[in-house]
C-alpha cells in the first residue's frame, strides 16, 4: 500500500532477516568481527547472545553472504527444543545427509565421513545453532562431543551458538565447564542507542530508494520512535512499518511527533513508553504481543525454508511447525481482544464527538 505512495522498491521494515538491510551499529559491528575472527580460527565455539529482536539472525545471514562455498560448507539449525539424539538427527539433516531409520552410531559415522570428505577437499564445515537457549544440557553436551571430530590437530567442525540473554547464564552453570573452555569468542547484542535508532531507520529507507524526502521526519520524531521501541531493531521495524502505513492513510509526507505518538498509542492501547504499558488485568501491551507473534511467524518461515530444502525431513518439520502454530494461537486471541477494545474506545470517542456536535448545533438554534 505505502510502497508506491512513497516510491520505495520494497518494504523497508520487513521482519524477515535480510542481509541487504544489515546495519552496522557499534555492537553489531563488533559481533560481526567476532564471527569473522571465529571463522579465521576454524575451531571452537563462537557465542552471540542478545534479547529478542536485537538482530542475531540477521547478523549471521550477513556473514553467510561473505562465505565462499568452495571453502566453507555452512548450515543453520533453527529448531532447538531438542533432546540429544533428536539434535544429532537435526544436525545431520541440516547438512542434507540421510538420517531416517539410523541408530546413533551409524549417524555419527556418516557425519564423520562427511566432515572428513570436505576436509580432504580443503573445505571447513560450519554449524550455526539459533535459539541455543532452548537446548537442554545433554544436547549442548552432544554439540561439544561433535566438536571432537578432527584430523590430526585440525578440528573438522566449528559451531556458532546464537541465543537469547538467558543463554549466557546457562553457560555459567557448573556442568557447562567443558563447553565454556571451547568458547574462543563471545559477544552480547544490546539495543541501539537513540542516535543509532535514527541512523538505522534512515539506512533501511535508503536501501529501498529513499532520498531524504517523502517522507521526512521532524527532528524529535526519531526520539519519539526510540521512546516507544527502546532501540530494539525488530520493534523499530514493527513500529515504522505501522508508521508508514499511517502516513499513507493520512496522506502524510512528513512525520511529526504527533504522528509518531498516534501510532504509538494505537500499538500500546493508550500510550506507555517502550511498548510496556499494561492494560487491565496485567495483560501485555498490544505491541509486545504483536512482537511475540511476529517472532513465531519468523520461526515458521525458517522452518518452511528448511522443509523446502530437505523434503526428507518432512515428518519432523511438520510436527514442529504444528507446535509453533499452536503457540501462536494465544497471542492471536490476545491481539483480537485488544483490537476489539481499541475499536470500542474509538467508537466511544467518535460517539462523544458526535454528541458534542449535536449539542453545539442545538445551542446555536
Amino acid at each position: 500500500m505505502y510502497i508506491d505512495y512513497y516510491g520505495f522498491s520494497t518494504k523497508p521494515f520487513q521482519l524477515s532477516p535480510d542481509p541487504r538491510f544489515f546495519f552496522g551499529s557499534r555492537v553489531h559491528t563488533r559481533a560481526l568481527a567476532y564471527l569473522r575472527y571465529g571463522l579465521s580460527q576454524g575451531e571452537g565455539f563462537i557465542v552471540i547472545t542478545g534479547g529478542i529482536g536485537t538482530g542475531k539472525t540477521t547478523l549471521v545471514k550477513n556473514l553467510f553472504q561473505e562465505l565462499d562455498p568452495s571453502h566453507v560448507v555452512a548450515a543453520q539449525l533453527v529448531t532447538t527444543q531438542l533432546e540429544a539424539d533428536e539434535l544429532l538427527r537435526s544436525v545431520v539433516a541440516s547438512f542434507g545427509l540421510p538420517y531416517e531409520e539410523m541408530g546413533k552410531a551409524v549417524l555419527l559415522k556418516h557425519f564423520e565421513d562427511f566432515l572428513r570428505g570436505h576436509a580432504r577437499q580443503g573445505r571447513r564445515v560450519l554449524l550455526v545453532v539459533d535459539e541455543a537457549q532452548n537446548l537442554p544440557a545433554r544436547s549442548l553436551e552432544e554439540l561439544r562431543m561433535l566438536s571432537n571430530f578432527q584430523v590430526g590437530e585440525t578440528p573438522l567442525l566449528q559451531s556458532f551458538l546464537l541465543g537469547q540473554e538467558e543463554f549466557r547464564f546457562t553457560l555459567q552453570e557448573p556442568g557447562m565447564e567443558q563447553l565454556r573452555q571451547r568458547v574462543i569468542a563471545s559477544s552480547h547484542l544490546t539495543p541501539l542507542s537513540q542516535e543509532e535508532t535514527r541512523d538505522y531507520i534512515e539506512h533501511r529507507l535508503r536501501v529501498v530508494g529513499w532520498e531524504g524526502w517523502k517522507p521526512t521526519f521532524v527532528e524529535d520524531a526519531y526520539a519519539a520512535i526510540y521512546r516507544f521501541t527502546q532501540g530494539v531493531p525488530r520493534l523499530i521495524n514493527v513500529f515504522c512499518d505501522r508508521l508508514l502505513l499511517y502516513g499513507f492513510l493520512e496522506e502524510l509526507n512528513e512525520f511529526s511527533v504527533a504522528a509518531v505518538e498516534s501510532v504509538g498509542q494505537e500499538l500500546n492501547q493508550g500510550g506507555g513508553e517502550g511498548g510496556v504499558q499494561k492494560s487491565g488485568g496485567g495483560s501485555r501491551s498490544l505491541m509486545r504481543v504483536s512482537h511475540a507473534m511476529e517472532q513465531r511467524l519468523g520461526e515458521l518461515e525458517n522452518a518452511m525454508e528448511s522443509l523446502i530444502k530437505h523434503p526428507e525431513w518432512q515428518d519432523a518439520q511438520l510436527e514442529r511447525m504444528e507446535r509453533r502454530i499452536v503457540q501462536l494461537e494465544p497471542a492471536v486471541r490476545v491481539i483480537r481482544r485488544q483490537l476489539a477494545e481499541v475499536m470500542r474506545r474509538m467508537d466511544d470517542r467518535l460517539g462523544d464527538d458526535d454528541t458534542s456536535i449535536v449539542s453545539a448545533e442545538n445551542s446555536e438554534d
